[in-house]
């Protein structure tokens, strides 16, 4: 059973909610996912499959392998396509995870070791690659060249997203306007795809596959947002990684950009190599000055941007499980 079911999401009351009404609809359905995560992650065996197991095993709410089973349309069987979809999806972004954390330096992740803490980075790269290969490689076998293409234009943003996060790394004067393109490429993308590839699989017609799409969009970018005030909110044990890691990266995300608009001074406590105690008390005036309440607002005006574009699906889906989906993924980042 993944993390979505039993993670620390579990008080959150749209989820709740969620597993209430519909949870034993798609349980059949995650745990086959899973299944074919876990056959994939241990096929190579030794040191690479191992690793790959771990990143696996770190769990995660696997959101988007869900989203493609509630993106099948009313009356559609989801079958061998939509698994495969789902699998690749995950697969994908457990490969970003795994470079992700090459490239930040990062030590956990969900709260055990990455792999590049526990393996080294070369057999981290490899995982990445594997896993990243892995995704296409079942998703191909679907037959669909259109699910492929949306796939690779995802995992295409993916990697723009990255650049422009180093690109932007400290840049303290970031706008909202560029966070939220940052944020479509790295995070938002790959839901938007899960979400298209269950319609296209489903055999929806075009509006309702841009319906989704634009739904799966703001559902991700609320997920970021929720993501980045956990940043400074939450503690180790709650996240699963070290509370202030953006700051520690330089990575400036909404939080911070609408915690300077309020307190300019807040950038003379800015810069590299800080303190645990540099970053408490940098955290400390960010909440200080009520950004994080702006940032939950906008994450929620985004849930409501996304359940506006179901509108135009309501005829071919059951957009109510859709709609609690994305509260809760505003709700907590995972």
């Amino acid at each position: 059973m993944s993390g979505f079911v039993k993670g620390s999401m579990s008080n959150a009351a749209p989820l709740e909610l969620f597993k209430a009404a519909y949870w034993e609809n798609f349980a059949g359905d995650m745990a086959g996912c899973e299944r074919q995560l876990a056959a994939v992650s241990g096929e190579p065996g030794g040191s690479l499959g191992e690793s790959c197991l771990l990143t696996l095993e770190a769990g995660g709410k696997r959101l988007r392998p869900l989203l493609v089973f509630l993106s099948t349309p009313r009356g559609a069987s989801i079958g061998e396509a939509h698994h495969a979809a789902a699998a690749a999806v995950e697969l994908v972004h457990m490969a970003t995870l795994v470079h992700d954390d090459i490239l930040d330096g990062a030590d956990l992740r969900r709260g055990k070791p990455t792999l590049a803490a526990k393996y080294g980075r070369g057999i981290s790269i490899s995982a990445g690659d594997y896993l990243f290969s892995s995704a296409f490689k079942i998703l191909t076998a679907t037959g669909s060249a259109r699910c492929v293409a949306l796939l690779s234009d995802a995992s295409l943003d993916l990697s723009l997203g990255e650049l422009l996060q180093m690109e932007q790394t400290r840049d303290f004067g970031l706008s909202p306007d560029a966070y939220f393109e940052r944020c479509r490429l790295k995070t938002a993308s790959l839901f938007s795809t899960a979400c298209m590839l269950g319609a296209v699989l489903g055999n929806c017609s075009g509006p309702v596959v841009a319906a989704m799409r634009d739904f799966g969009l703001n559902l991700g970018l609320a997920f970021q947002v929720a993501d980045d005030i956990l940043d400074f909110s939450g503690d180790t044990g709650a996240i699963g990684k070290r509370a202030g890691a953006d700051l520690r990266d330089g990575t400036v995300t909404l939080p911070l950009v609408m915690a300077l608009e309020r307190d300019g001074s807040l950038l003379n406590l800015l810069g590299e190599d800080l303190s645990a105690p540099e970053i408490d008390e940098i955290c400390s005036r960010v909440r200080n000055t009520g950004a994080l309440d702006e940032a939950r607002s906008r994450a929620l005006a985004l849930v409501d941007q996304a359940n506006e574009s179901l509108a135009a699906a309501a005829g071919e889906f059951d957009t109510a499980p859709l709609a609690l989906i994305a509260r809760v993924a505003a709700d907590r980042g995972a």
